[in-house]
């Protein structure tokens, strides 16, 4: 049986939501916890600001991850998987354990 233009696996939908530097990156990090911008630049170090934030934006508009602003003194933004983020983890590791 074939399977409509519009009707994707998982894994398909997932490696195209990722391709892009620092996506598949980002997206692991925050599996565990919510990232903040400056953790990421950390966590890594090779990614410019510009590259980091074209990631997390591509990674918003798919609807992988939210922005959440924390209204503490000094003002924070985080990242937290969104449900379809989330649903999607376990296709991400199966993915991660063939490499």
């Amino acid at each position: 049986m074939k399977k409509k233009d519009d009707e994707t696996c998982p894994a398909s939908g997932l490696l195209k939501s990722l391709s892009g530097k620092w996506k598949a990156d980002i997206f692991r990090l925050s599996i565990e916890t919510p990232v903040r911008f400056s953790k990421l630049q950390q966590q890594l170090p090779n990614a410019s600001r510009q590259s980091l934030s074209v990631a997390l934006r591509g990674l918003e508009e798919e609807g992988l991850i939210s922005r959440v602003v924390i209204k503490e003194k000094p003002l924070n933004v985080e990242y937290h998987l969104t449900e379809k983020g989330r649903s999607l983890t376990t296709v991400f590791e199966q993915l991660e354990q063939l490499c």
